[in-house]
């Protein structure tokens, strides 16, 4: 079956903490919560945490293994991008910043211009970018 538009997809990364990363996706960004599975303290067992919009083509799953945790390594490339077709509302990089968050400058001076970036409490990066995506 070919892959098409349609595909649903799904973006998994381990995280160190979900209670602080659904603070963040979920209390920051408003996102809602998809899923949990609290898991167990077993070896190979897994807590998760889906996070996105119910009727998003896309869902961001975080995991922790708590037997044998996987520490995060995004590098400052690893971004999330959301395209908000207008300006970043101030109200909203506070709010993430208060859920934990940490504005940070880009090395790509594109995504300095088009947005703001936010590191999330697992390091990865968030865009919020002012463009549309028609016009990215």
């Amino acid at each position: 079956m070919p892959i098409s538009g349609q595909a649903h997809i799904r973006i998994a990364r381990p995280s160190r903490d979900l209670e602080s990363a659904e603070r963040f996706w979920k209390d920051g960004l408003g996102l809602s919560v998809i899923y949990r599975d609290e898991g167990s303290r077993e070896p190979g067992e897994h807590a998760l945490l889906m996070l996105g919009h119910p009727d998003a083509g896309w869902h961001l799953e975080l995991v922790h293994e708590a037997a044998a945790p996987v520490e995060p390594r995004p590098t400052d490339e690893d971004l999330l991008v959301v395209y908000l077709a207008g300006e970043v509302p101030a109200a909203l990089v506070s709010r993430l910043e208060e859920c934990g968050g940490r504005r940070v400058e880009s090395p790509n001076p594109y995504w300095n211009r088009w947005g703001i970036t936010i590191e999330d409490p697992d390091g990865y990066r968030l865009v919020l970018s002012v463009r549309d995506w028609s016009n990215s």
